[in-house]
């Protein structure tokens, strides 16, 4: 074989070689990571500079934005989200671990739960920790969980990164949601009904209501108006009731509240403490500003109650601002004119 066909076959092996790793599927580097490693090591030092946490799905994208040692809802005009919560969160990012790698196949991916986030019909979450600028502290993609029943076992999670093809079973318990209603604090207050010393309702178009117990009575009782009939006793302990247990269904800036203003009240408690109720409805839904007045009770209750509007169950309205018609007994079928059922 003569010098020129030995360099035409070599000029042929180098096209042959080349087209080969053209056409061969790309590798994704993956990086060299120990099984049991820490998913984002020191982390817990650089979450000193969040100041935004997205959570996303397929449908939906959970925001949390901080606002100086607070965290709260942009959704929700900034309302703060449940401490707990997220300190719960935080902590299980900087303590998971890779425990084993898995799939490095991304059409085995959804199977674990650790496909796009973004893709129709996908499961997985994807977590974002962002400093001022927007650039990532950690992110990861959330999959299904491994339900483990033995003692003192570690909770796990399928995960991966992004950008990455290597899928992870982490060890760790990773609590991430994207229902922007599981982040909120419900609690408005839980003031017992046996603070409530005096009731003054006014009501645009009604005579003043004003309700009052002494230290004997076992409920409230109408001081005005002096001609009402005596009141309905399940009417009366509900107005005492009114923020006992008290939680809201949806909550808003207070300089945005919503619909018609119904009038005025102030609940007169124990221990100096007085508080302001300015309920509105809106669309047939209630929504109620509240203002404390007296020492540090009210200072602390101001602390969470100033800047908020809250939206609470419709029956609320005649708890927080009863009308006199609310308070008259309900009527018997033989006392509206029905005739009675005979006796057996």
């Amino acid at each position: 074989m003569n010098r020129r066909s030995l360099f035409l076959l070599a000029s042929a092996a180098a096209v042959s070689v080349g087209a080969a790793v053209l056409l061969a599927p790309r590798r994704i580097d993956q990086p060299d990571i120990a099984p049991g490693s820490l998913a984002f090591p020191g982390l817990a030092e650089r979450l000193q500079a969040a100041e935004r946490i997205e959570v996303r799905k397929a449908d939906a994208t959970l925001v949390l934005t901080r606002q100086g040692d607070a965290w709260g809802l942009p959704d929700k005009g900034g309302y703060p989200v449940r401490a707990e919560k997220l300190r719960e969160m935080l902590v299980g990012l900087t303590e998971l671990r890779l425990a084993e790698a898995r799939t490095a196949d991304p059409g085995q991916h959804a199977r674990l739960g650790v496909d796009d986030p973004g893709a129709p019909g996908s499961t997985a979450l994807l977590l974002r920790v962002l400093d001022g600028t927007g650039a990532p502290l950690a992110e990861l993609i959330l999959g299904r969980r491994r339900v483990r029943t033995q003692g003192n076992v570690p909770e796990s999670i399928y995960v991966r990164r992004p950008g990455e093809s290597q899928a992870w079973l982490a060890e760790g318990r990773l609590a991430v949601d994207a229902d922007p209603q599981l982040w909120l604090d419900r609690d408005i207050a839980n003031l017992a009904a046996e603070r409530i010393r005096r009731v003054d309702v006014r009501r645009e178009g009604e005579p003043p209501l004003v309700l009052s117990r002494t230290d004997g009575d076992a409920r409230l009782h109408v001081d005005q108006p002096a001609d009402l009939p005596p009141a309905e006793e399940v009417a009366l302990d509900e107005i005492a009731r009114a923020f006992e247990y008290l939680t809201f269904l949806e909550v808003r800036p207070a300089a945005g509240l919503p619909g018609k203003p119904q009038g005025e009240s102030r609940f007169g408690l124990t221990d100096g403490l007085a508080i302001q109720v300015a309920p509105s409805l809106d669309d047939g839904n209630v929504w109620i500003r509240l203002r404390a007045e007296g020492g540090e009770e009210a200072q602390r209750l101001n602390g969470r109650w100033s800047a908020w509007a809250f939206q609470v169950g419709v029956w609320k309205l005649k708890a927080f601002a009863p009308l006199a018609a609310d308070l008259k007994p309900q009527e018997t079928p033989s006392q509206a004119g029905t005739p009675a059922p005979p006796k057996p």
